[in-house]
């Protein structure tokens, strides 16, 4: 008997706009991965995907040959600190802010961070609508300051798949400049 499941869900469009920042064939860890719907449309664009999430029943129906870890990310340490650096680190819908200096540091240089989650005034039409759950205005170009160049960012509401209050950052771990002085890298931004 074979298993079948069910279609998984488009990806986020904000993935979908900065994939192309992410080098080709490199590392992505694609944190709280929920179905993995990312996660699968990025092992179909010929990346390496680290799927992490709580739920071991989602993580086991993802698609062969994605590597999957099911741990609890908000108890005790960061569960991947022997995971080494990626190129990119997805993360939507899920906040959890003790994990922002870690998500960072697992960026390797060059490395991509595409974030996106609800924000404050989400409490105004649903769920989540804890504080501990939605960004607070201009939150994720804090958590980025100092340590990333932002290439993209927003904060406002969504209609679609239903209405929601959102921020959104794509940033970049820019690789040490060369002794010589040259410039940094350009990111090209989608049209």
């Amino acid at each position: 008997m074979t298993l079948t499941h069910p279609p998984l869900a488009a990806p986020s469009p904000w993935l979908t706009r900065w994939a192309h920042l992410i080098r080709p064939g490199g590392r992505v860890l694609d944190l709280a991965c929920g179905s993995g719907r990312h996660s699968a449309w990025l092992a179909a664009q010929g990346f390496a995907v680290l799927a992490v999430d709580r739920d071991a029943e989602a993580i086991a129906a993802l698609p062969s040959g994605i590597e999957r870890r099911t741990v609890d990310l908000e108890q005790g340490a960061w569960p991947l600190a022997d995971a080494g650096r990626f190129d990119a680190v997805v993360v939507t819908n899920y906040l959890h802010r003790p994990l922002w200096p870690h998500l960072i540091e697992a960026l390797a240089p060059g490395g991509v961070l595409i974030y996106e989650t609800f924000a404050a005034g989400n409490e105004t039409v649903g769920k989540p609508s804890r504080p501990d759950f939605l960004l607070r205005p201009g939150e994720l170009l804090e958590v980025a300051h100092d340590a990333l160049r932002v290439v993209g960012y927003e904060d406002g509401t969504l209609d679609v798949p239903r209405t929601a209050f959102v921020q959104r950052i794509c940033a970049v771990r820019e690789a040490p400049g060369g002794v010589d002085g040259t410039a940094p890298p350009r990111y090209r931004l989608p049209t």
